[in-house]
C-alpha cells in the first residue's frame, strides 16, 4: 500500500514548499461517517488502494494540526508532518471500521507515536534519558509548566520543581535539567510558512478541522476513562485507594499522610503506589490494543 500511495499523495518539500502543501491538503474534504465506513470496509475487504488513499488524504490536515502540538521542540515542522503522515498511513492500514469509532480517533494514536519517535530520535535518547518516566517528563513538562507557572521564563522556582517532580515521579534534578534543555526553542504562530507570506495562525483558522480534532479528542478521552474504569478493578482495595490518592486526585495525598493512615512506612507506600501503577498501566495497554485503540507493530 505505502509505495503506491506515497506516489499519489501531496508532496511536502523541505525547500519552502510548506505553504503550498498546506493549501493543497485543505482541498481534500472531510468525510461523513457513512462514507468513511464504506471506504474503510472496501479497503479492508478488497484492498482497493483508492479507498485507502481517500481515507489518508481526508486526514492530512489532522496530521498537520497535531504536528503543531510539538512545535516547542525546535524541530522542522515539515519533518514532523511527514513523520505524522507515516503514522496516519499505518493507522489506515490497520483500522477496523467494525469497532464502531471514527478513524480520526484511532489515527491520533499512530500520528502522535510517529511524531514522538522522531522527536526523541532528533533530541538524542542519550541526552534525554531512556526510562519511561524521563520520556514522560520530556513530553509533559511544558504542559504542566504552563498550568502552574504560565508566564515563567528561565529556571523554575523551587516549589514548581517540587510539584512537577512529584506529579511525574522523577527527581528534581531531572526536572531542572529538562527544563533548561527545552527552554528557548518555541515556535511562533506568526512564523512564515512560505514565500507567499502565509502565517501558521492564518492557516489554522479552520472551524471544520478544529471540530474534527475536538471530537476525536473527546472520543479518545471517553475511551481512556472507560479503560481506566475497567482496568482499576484489577487492583485490591489498598492498591486502588493509594493509587487514587497519589495519582488520580487533583490534590495528591502526601506519602506521610498515607503512611500514618495505613501504619506503614512512606517507602512502603511508594512501593505499593508504583506497583499498582505498573499493574494498571499494563492492563490498560493490553485492553487498548485488544480493542484496536493503540498501535500494535
Amino acid at each position: 500500500m505505502s509505495t503506491t500511495m506515497n506516489n499519489n499523495l501531496p508532496t511536502l518539500s523541505n525547500e519552502g514548499g510548506l505553504s503550498a502543501y498546506l493549501a493543497q491538503i485543505k482541498k481534500f474534504p472531510m468525510l461523513a461517517a457513512e462514507e468513511e465506513y464504506m471506504l474503510a470496509k472496501n479497503w479492508k475487504t478488497t484492498g482497493n488502494v483508492k479507498s485507502a488513499e481517500k481515507l489518508v488524504t481526508s486526514h492530512l490536515r489532522l496530521v498537520a494540526k497535531i504536528a503543531m502540538g510539538y512545535k516547542g521542540y525546535g524541530l522542522p515542522i515539515n519533518e514532523m508532518i511527514s513523520e505524522g503522515n507515516v503514522g496516519l498511513m499505518q493507522a489506515v492500514k490497520k483500522f477496523e471500521p467494525e469497532k464502531g469509532f471514527r478513524l480520526a480517533t484511532y489515527a491520533m494514536w499512530w500520528i502522535r507515536a510517529s511524531i514522538q519517535e522522531y522527536v526523541l530520535r532528533s533530541w538524542s535518547l542519550v541526552k534525554i534519558g531512556t526510562t519511561t518516566a524521563q520520556k514522560k517528563l520530556f513530553f509533559n513538562l511544558k504542559k504542566i509548566k504552563n498550568q502552574i507557572a504560565p508566564k515563567s521564563e528561565g529556571d523554575l522556582r523551587p516549589e514548581h520543581v517540587d510539584e512537577i517532580a512529584n506529579k511525574l515521579d522523577v527527581s528534581k534534578d531531572e526536572v531542572i535539567s529538562m527544563n533548561r534543555r527545552l527552554s528557548g526553542k518555541e515556535f511562533s504562530l506568526n512564523a512564515k510558512v512560505g514565500e507567499d507570506g502565509d502565517e501558521w495562525q492564518d492557516w489554522l483558522i479552520d472551524k471544520e478541522l478544529d471540530h474534527d480534532l475536538k471530537f476525536a479528542n473527546q472520543e479518545e478521552m471517553e475511551q481512556r476513562k472507560d479503560l481506566l474504569k475497567n482496568s482499576i478493578k484489577i487492583l485490591n482495595d489498598r492498591e486502588r485507594e493509594i493509587l487514587q490518592s497519589r495519582r488520580l486526585n487533583d490534590e495528591p495525598t502526601t506519602l506521610e499522610d498515607l503512611s500514618q493512615k495505613y501504619k506503614i512506612s512512606r517507602e512502603r507506600i511508594r512501593q505499593i503506589e508504583n506497583k499498582a501503577f505498573e499493574k494498571l498501566q499494563k492492563h490498560m495497554l493490553i485492553s487498548a490494543q485488544s480493542k484496536n485503540l493503540l498501535p500494535v507493530n
